[in-house]
């Protein structure tokens, strides 16, 4: 759907419009927050007030002022401020649009199309505007909870400010609520009386996001009961409307990929109480357990590895747990993983050894197995050679044979590299004992007069 002019003209503003619309910002001193951005000073704010708007995209999670930053451009810009909906606009509507915009610039008039949820458009849509942002006719303004760097083309982004939102501190959102609850806009006239510690928990219960806040404000002051000319906000309402927090998480998108990081990063940095609170964020939003355990069996292997072998058992089980009983029993399974593996000592010996042995495998030519560890099932390929040389390791001493299982071209290659953490200082010194009896008997085997002749 295209809008000419705005879609934030008054009718949208009316008594029966949700609060956070009836209340939504025209200057920029009414906007709350962002003060980086908007603050005095701030270039955002600079371009607004000099009507010098170049294309640009907003990004940050829902409710931090996208929107109202593109209705204050509305409202103060001398251009003409058209909008698309990602949701329902076609090319071919974009196409028609954009022929106007051109059309207007031959006349001197400027055009400002805002896209909200710039990265619902496809490629072939945002294609679309391109030529027209290159050479002038229109600017274009897009709107993304998602990062710009992987949804918008990367012709579009290149041509674009990109401006970062942060989402409200509970100090905006309290001042945001207490106008709400001031103005005539909002609730002025219903003489609302809200204990200060009611609005402040709202705003801690709202996430960062003014949307967000303001809805809930309003089903409190709508629920809330009437004494005299008042509207009395008890803390019963209160708590009956902030039950249920809705966290801030897209199972597809990037929050997804940042939450899991922040996982494996504070188990790898041995900080359990920082893993149970990546991963109650993970589970309590939605996020299936098998992908969290099987992330978590990953990690057992890659960061913690042979200092402690343990570790891949005890993230096998939660992982069979997470599968036999789901949500939200596993819960708790998946917290002692987590836990056990941020305190288990570290090592990614083998994770490191299997890249260096991947290295090879791709850079070099595929060596032939040598002769000695070849399988000879037939008389003929015994004939040939399968097998010639190769000493079985329980009937030598200590139960190392000298043999040499790599190519000829990687002979003495070493891809394992043990650490000193935990258990695997155990390995370490195996494996130093190891590589003693096999130069041994290496330097025996030389020694002998038939080696020499």
């Amino acid at each position: 759907m295209v809008g000419s002019g705005s879609l934030f003209e008054d009718a949208g503003t009316g008594a029966s419009a949700p609060l956070a619309e009836r209340l939504r910002p025209r200057t920029l001193d009414e906007v709350v927050g962002q003060r980086h951005l908007v603050g005095e000073g701030g270039v955002l704010r600079r371009l607004i007030s000099s009507d010098n708007i170049p294309s640009m995209i907003f990004w940050g999670p829902p409710g931090v002022g996208k929107t109202t930053l593109a209705n204050v451009i509305a409202h103060t810009s001398h251009a003409q401020f058209i909008t698309f909906s990602a949701v329902t606009s076609g090319i071919k509507e974009i196409k028609e649009v954009m022929a106007a915009a051109d059309a207007s610039r031959a006349y001197g008039g400027r055009t400002i199309v805002f896209v909200d949820e710039i990265h619902r458009f496809n490629k072939a849509q945002q294609d679309a505007f391109l030529p027209f942002v290159e050479k002038g006719s229109i600017v274009l303004i897009g709107a993304t909870t998602e990062n710009p760097s992987f949804e918008v083309n990367g012709a579009l982004l290149s041509r674009s400010k990109v401006f970062v939102l942060k989402g409200l501190s509970e100090d905006d959102l309290a001042t945001l609520l207490l106008r709400a609850v001031e103005d005539a806009r909002g609730f002025g006239s219903l003489k609302v009386k809200i204990d200060r510690r009611f609005v402040d928990a709202i705003a801690a219960f709202s996430n960062g996001d003014a949307r967000s806040a303001l809805s809930t404000l309003e089903m409190v002051v709508l629920n809330s009961p009437q004494s005299g000319d008042e509207t009395v906000v008890t803390e019963e309402i209160v708590r009956a409307c902030t039950s249920r927090k809705a966290l801030l998480y897209d199972k597809s998108g990037e929050e997804h990929y940042n939450t899991i990081s922040a996982l494996h990063k504070s188990m790898r940095n041995s900080d359990p109480d920082a893993a149970v609170y990546w991963l109650a964020r993970m589970l309590e939003s939605g996020e299936d357990p098998l992908y969290v355990a099987r992330r978590v069996l990953r990690f057992a292997s890659e960061d913690v590895g042979l200092a402690d072998p343990h570790a891949v058992e005890i993230a096998v089980a939660a992982f069979q747990a997470c599968h036999f009983i789901g949500m939200p029993e596993c819960s708790v399974h998946l917290a002692q993983a987590v836990i056990y593996l941020s305190v288990a000592p570290k090592s990614n010996s083998a994770d490191v050894a299997y890249m260096r042995a991947k290295k090879d495998v791709m850079e070099r030519p595929d060596e032939p197995v040598p002769m000695a560890i070849r399988n000879a099932p037939t008389r003929l390929m015994k004939e040939v050679g399968y097998g010639k040389g190769y000493r079985y390791a329980h009937d030598e001493e200590d139960k190392i044979a000298d043999l040499q299982c790599l190519p000829d071209s990687l002979a003495g290659r070493e891809y394992y590299t043990p650490t000193a953490e935990g258990i695997e200082a155990r390995i370490a010194a195996r494996l130093e004992k190891i590589k003693e009896i096999k130069a041994a008997k290496r330097a025996r085997a030389e020694s002998r007069p038939d080696a020499q002749s």
